[in-house]
């Protein structure tokens, strides 16, 4: 005569084994949407993007006969070009440090551990959000119609931009600081600028000011291509030799931008190891 618990135990079993494998069928269906999901948004963008494979493959001979063109290089301007790219990397470093000195502010304001007025976190997160959203390109565009051609337009746009973005990085950073030093300093009755002044920022600085030298660094590759709306910099003769098709100048102008690209990666990389 078999036990009743023996009875239980095989029902409890075979309850659990289909629980299991209505479970794993569950499983494998939403598995199943969520892949014909993403592959459905990847044949949008494909059709949006108006990828076209033939295009690719009868154009990749044409940009051979370019790079063919391109050789020799064109040395006749390079004084030219070397002014050109000095307007780019004063751009860049004009740029970023006025961006440097309003974010310090605005972080403070954007630290939900520190800010002053806790009524005005969202609003200046907010604003960050809308300047990191607009690229510098873009407000470049903007300032040529208000202040005209040249350089002081892509200064403008890219020290916007660059607020935006690094006060966020900035707020991050503030955030995730321990606020220790700060409470130690507000105990003895010191106000709240005091203790931000003389108890959080020289811990941070070094994280800050790498931050900032990852940002200029950035900025003198982004504004290459600031000329192309009439900002001035290399990115004006780099459009230039684009419009008349001289792509042996064009080679020029890119070979001097990657020299000058790789050395400031190289020496921003090791200032900031010396930083942090």
């Amino acid at each position: 005569m078999s036990s009743p618990f023996i009875g239980q135990g095989a029902v409890k079993a075979a309850l659990a084994g289909h629980l299991a494998r209505r479970d794993g069928a569950g499983r494998r269906l939403k598995l199943a949407a969520i892949a014909l999901a993403v592959g459905g948004l990847y044949l949008l963008c494909w059709k949006l993007a108006q990828i076209d494979v033939v295009k690719l493959a009868t154009g990749l001979p044409k940009l051979g006969h370019w790079l063919a063109q391109a050789w020799p290089p064109n040395l006749n301007e390079l004084p030219v070009f070397a002014e050109r790219m000095a307007e780019t990397m004063a751009m860049a470093l004009l740029g970023t440090t006025a961006a440097a000195l309003l974010a310090l502010p605005m972080a403070v304001l954007a630290s939900r551990n520190i800010t002053p007025f806790p009524k005005l976190y969202y609003p200046a997160r907010w604003l960050l959000n809308a300047l990191r959203g607009i690229d510098s390109f873009v407000f470049a565009l903007l300032f040529v119609a208000a202040v005209g051609l040249g350089p002081f337009a892509g200064v403008l746009g890219i020290a916007l931009h660059t607020w935006g973005s690094a006060a966020k990085l900035f707020a991050d950073h503030i955030e995730n600081a321990g606020t220790g030093p700060l409470d130690a300093v507000r105990s003895t009755g010191a106000g709240r600028g005091t203790a931000i002044v003389y108890a959080l920022l020289p811990d941070l600085l070094p994280v800050l000011l790498s931050t900032t030298l990852f940002w200029w660094e950035f900025n003198v590759r982004a504004s290459t291509v600031l000329g192309v709306v009439g900002a001035g910099g290399i990115g004006q003769e780099l459009k230039n030799s684009m419009d008349l098709l001289d792509f042996s100048r064009l080679f020029t102008i890119i070979a001097l931008i990657l020299v000058v690209v790789t050395l400031l990666d190289q020496l921003s990389g090791w200032l900031r190891k010396k930083l942090v």
